[in-house]
């Protein structure tokens, strides 16, 4: 099945792999920096309440689902599903 895919389709196919890698890893890094961020505020203004947590707690469930997106996906359904929808969406238009 590998050697289906034109040089030009592989091309496409991993350089929208890499852009979902540093999509991640963009979001990991914004995260620990708001995350940084809203920790001072807090502690520094509000140190008996710590409402930090809630906003952390969402930035956490928003990482795991990009995560499950861009490496979790091949856990459920792996490769062979991935391609065999690309080629029958390129079978039906077409392409």
């Amino acid at each position: 099945m590998e050697g289906d895919y034109t040089e030009e389709q592989k091309y496409v196919l991993a350089k929208k792999r890499v852009e979902k890698l540093q999509g991640f890893y963009v979001h990991v890094i914004l995260s620990i920096i708001v995350t940084v961020f809203l920790m001072f505020i807090n502690l520094k203004f509000t140190p008996k309440t710590l409402w930090f947590w809630f906003p952390l707690i969402g930035m956490g469930l928003g990482l795991f689902f990009h995560w499950f997106d861009v490496f979790g996906a091949d856990l459920v359904f792996g490769k062979e599903w991935e391609k065999k929808k690309i080629e029958k969406y390129m079978d039906n238009n077409k392409f």
